[in-house]
């Protein structure tokens, strides 16, 4: 994935898009948005070509056989696939809108770019660099040769290093995970251990909604070594993502001693 401040509308833009037709009616475009998740509002095409955007806002209080056409939005902002994602992030912030529709040179609907890709192009900025600095520790610690992949990896091929997570932030996760913007795992694997290092809480929330396998960063070694990890999960017997415990955010020491301070 294009990284640092060089990615690009295109590298993060959905290509399947949902359009509705100048001549459908209030009626069948607001059955469309009721009966749809993910769907607040639709590009209005005429082919492929923008010709507004209806969002449910448009349809209200509208005569439910009128034309799109007669209430879209006509002037609207829309994102070319070569824009800077950071200036595109910026005209989603600033103007409050939650989709661009994206166009090529000659205004026809390539892709659309929404505030969850660029939140999720910004998750997947700032992992690798929490990777590379797990892989120069493992390295200086253990005097080992280390490499890195990005792989899907079975959950219940996991060991975790983490006993408790917190059920606050287990539900923050669980939302991320069920609209496509968890941040992947970093996982340490040795000639005998499996070690999760990072996502005890996307994990758990995995596994509450049935997921079996997640996207990954693993640091392979391929020597056998001790690593702290392993001793650690052993000494508190853990042994897979069940016997990670969820507890109330209350619990957490640094509450407690704000608790005690008062």
């Amino acid at each position: 994935m294009t990284g640092s401040n060089n990615a690009r509308v295109r590298d993060y833009m959905t290509r399947d898009v949902a359009t509705v037709s100048p001549d459908d009616r209030v009626g069948e475009v607001a059955r469309r948005i009721a009966e749809s998740d993910d769907h607040s509002g639709f590009p209005v095409c005429d082919g492929r070509h923008v010709e507004g955007f209806v969002a449910a806002r448009d349809l209200l209080l509208e005569d439910e056989n009128e034309a799109i056409f007669k209430i879209m939005t006509t002037d609207l902002l829309v994102a070319h696939p070569e824009m800077k994602l950071n200036d595109a992030a910026r005209v989603i912030l600033r103007s409050g809108i939650r989709r661009l529709p994206v166009v090529d040179d000659t205004g026809n609907l390539v892709g659309i770019i929404s505030n969850a890709d660029v939140i999720r192009s910004q998750i997947e900025r700032a992992t690798p660099g929490k990777v590379e600095k797990l892989m120069r520790t493992l390295e200086n610690i253990h005097e080992v040769d280390v490499t890195e992949q990005r792989r899907t990896v079975e959950l219940s091929a996991l060991t975790p290093t983490q006993g408790k997570v917190y059920a606050d932030e287990l539900e923050g996760r669980k939302y991320e995970l069920e609209r496509g913007l968890a941040e992947p795992l970093v996982v340490v694997e040795t000639p005998r251990d499996f070690l999760l290092a990072d996502g005890h809480h996307r994990v758990k929330a995995a596994s509450d909604l049935g997921i079996d396998e997640m996207e990954a960063y693993v640091i392979v070694i391929d020597e056998p070594v001790d690593i702290g990890m392993a001793k650690t999960a052993e000494k508190e017997s853990l042994e897979s993502i069940a016997d990670i415990e969820a507890v109330d955010y209350a619990h957490h020491p640094l509450i407690e001693t704000t608790q005690r301070l008062q």
